[in-house]
């Protein structure tokens, strides 16, 4: 593989052990990998330098994770795989709320990191290609992550974006709760389908009640579609 095709990670830990295990892994997988240990650092360098990913511990020196991650969500949507550990639910929950795209916990097995890295990177890629997604009045920009109808902004957090996201990137195709869970919660998502029927009426709140339109559809026993 040229140098230049090569995706760029970022691993963000202060276990050296861990970071040069990761940083090999990576690297024999086709990645260029840089590492940092210090969190101020990493900001510094995901500021920086355009990464196509990063893997961030919570657990840092300097600044811990959560803070790398609020800072850098002010500025870069890079994709973010936050590495925690097993009993820190918290972290999962504060780190998911304010922008990381996935969430690994301590020990964790490297095939399964590996196929999220994939998966985002693959994603992210996909989000650029296509530029914004258009269905009538509605526009859905994956890279500057606004959306807008008529013009006008909507107010949307993450969780809320990435469903009108990928239902965008799926129009006029009927979606089932289960792929929306899979792609929009992630493959570590354990609770009731409902949590997507629940997203649904707070973007139909934002979008459908404001605008007095019908643009979410339910198709009973089949999920939902944006025609």
């Amino acid at each position: 593989m040229n140098e230049a095709d090569k995706k760029n990670i970022l691993v963000v830990e202060d276990e050296a052990q861990i970071s040069r295990f990761l940083q090999l892994e990576l690297e024999h997988e086709g990645y260029a990998c840089s590492v940092c240990a210090d969190g101020r650092a990493a900001l510094d360098a995901a500021l920086a330098q355009d990464f196509d990913l990063i893997v961030l511990d919570v657990m840092l020196p300097s600044l811990n994770g959560i803070e790398v991650l609020r800072r850098l969500r002010q500025v870069k949507q890079t994709p973010v795989i936050i590495l925690t550990a097993r009993d820190q639910v918290v972290d999962k929950v504060t780190g998911l709320d304010i922008g990381a795209n996935d969430y690994m916990t301590k020990p964790f097995a490297i095939e399964e990191l590996l196929a999220r890295i994939r998966l985002h990177t693959k994603r992210a890629a996909t989000q650029a290609a296509v530029g914004d997604m258009v269905c009538g009045k509605l526009s859905v920009s994956s890279a500057a992550r606004i959306a807008t109808y008529d013009g006008h902004a909507i107010d949307l957090t993450k969780k809320e974006f990435d469903l009108l996201e990928y239902l965008m990137q799926n129009r006029n195709i009927v979606v089932s709760r289960e792929q929306l869970l899979d792609s929009v919660w992630g493959f570590d998502f354990y609770g009731s389908t409902n949590v997507v029927d629940v997203y649904v009426r707070y973007l139909r709140s934002k979008i459908d009640d404001v605008y007095n339109v019908n643009l979410i559809e339910t198709v009973r026993g089949a999920g939902y579609v944006i025609r």
